[in-house]
Formats: C-alpha cells, structure tokens, sequence
C-alpha cells in the first residue's frame, strides 16, 4: 500500500475564521498539523482553499495545492488535490487528517493505513477513543460510533455514528474524524449525492454507510484536542 496524507484546509471557518493561520505559540495551526503529520514518515500535502494557506505551508517547505474554495467538503477538496498531484493513481490510499488538530500524534495517520492495509473489507478507516467523561454522552458535539468492538478488541467494524446519546452501560466511543480511504473509495464517495441519513445527522460518513461502503475504526487511548473555536484555541495556547 502507497498512502499519502491529505490535510484540508481554508479559511472561512464560522465559529473560528481564519482558523488555519491561528497563531499556537508563534507558529501558525495549519503548519503545527503539517509538521505532526510529516512525522508520521508518510508523503504530506495540504489541500488549501486559499492562497494564504498554500503560503504558510511553503514557506516551511511544504507541499500544498490550492484547490476550488467553492468545494462543498473537505473530502470533495482532498480529492481534487490528489487528483492534481497523482492522475496516475500511484497513491493507492489518502489518509485524511484534519488541518484543526494541531497536536494530533504521527500515529493517527499510521494507525488508518494499517487498517486498510489489514482489512481487505475496509473502504474506509477511522479512529475512536473511549468517552472522556459522562457528559460526552448527551452532547451532540460529541458524535458517537457505533462499533461491532467485542470486549478486548482494539479494531471493529462501524455499524453507524451518531450525535444522539446511546442507551446501555457498554464504553461510549468519540469518533476521531481522522479518515483512510482506498482511492476508489473516495471517488466513489465524492461523486455520490449527499443522502438521508447524511443530512438528517449532518455526517457525512453516513453517506459512505448508506452506499454499502464497509467503514472499520481502531481504538486509540486519548482523542487529540480539537481546535473548533476560540476557546478551543486558548487551550492548546496554554497547552503550548
């Protein structure tokens, strides 16, 4: 297997705008989640909404690719970058890694393509860590996986996700919206309408679900913190 990391990217942000270049301890997010994501020893790009992006990461020496800000998702946007990069298919998996996630271990990358790489069900990987606490439950922020896990198990096939709270004493598992996709998978996927479930849930791996797609998911110990809005980014400031 031949991955390359992808780490959408762009600036309108609703709740944090110009979220990419927030400045974490003098170096700006999206090169934070760049650098992480080189650790992991696998090929790295950014696939950026705006020119600004595509500047920060080249200033490192970084690859980025400006793709059409116009595009509806960040799937749709690592899909034209790769596609830019790569029309021959010779990265056989892209390995989505969030752009907000500016701490994220090399691991999470690692630990998707050996899901694909053991799984020859899989179309698409995925990360989960065990609820931080209680309330994690009830929080439709919190968006919950659904996972056909036997006890002692650390990898399982994903049966739904949900923000809904779940019923039962079983561990409540927070999906970690790191994503593997074979490269078929995601050009099936991105030239798919958004369906029923998708839109009622606002998730759009439940489009991946509803087409019959096979989504498997791994247990990590400890989600990586999340930059979704400003206070969120006073966190990882004084995690810094």
């Amino acid at each position: 297997m031949n991955p390359l990391i992808m780490i959408p990217a762009r600036m309108a942000a609703t709740r944090l705008p110009n979220k990419p270049l927030a400045d974490i301890g003098g170096v700006p997010m999206i090169v934070r989640a760049y650098q992480q994501a080189e650790a992991s020893g696998l090929p790295v790009a950014v696939a950026a909404g705006d020119p600004e992006i595509v500047a920060a990461i080249e200033a490192i020496g970084g690859r980025a690719i400006l793709t059409d800000p116009n595009l509806p998702s960040g799937s749709d946007r690592i899909r034209a970058a790769v596609d830019a990069i790569d029309p021959e298919g010779d990265f056989d998996a892209v390995i989505n890694v969030q752009g907000d996630m500016p701490f994220a271990s090399p691991g999470l990358a690692t630990a998707c393509a050996a899901i694909l790489h053991g799984e020859p069900t899989c179309d698409i990987a995925t990360l989960v860590a065990r609820e931080a606490d209680a309330s994690d439950r009830a929080n439709p922020d919190v968006v919950k996986a659904v996972l056909a896990l036997a006890e002692g198990e650390r990898q399982a096939r994903a049966l739904y996700f949900t923000r809904s709270t779940l019923y039962g004493e079983a561990p409540i598992w927070r999906h970690i919206g790191v994503y593997g996709y074979r490269r078929a998978a995601l050009n099936r996927f991105c030239d798919a309408p958004q369906s029923p479930l998708e839109k009622r849930e606002k998730l759009e791996q439940l489009r991946a679900l509803e087409m019959g797609m096979q989504i498997w998911a791994a247990v990590i110990d400890e989600a990586p913190l999340s930059v979704d809005n400003p206070a969120d980014l006073e966190a990882a400031r004084a995690l810094i």
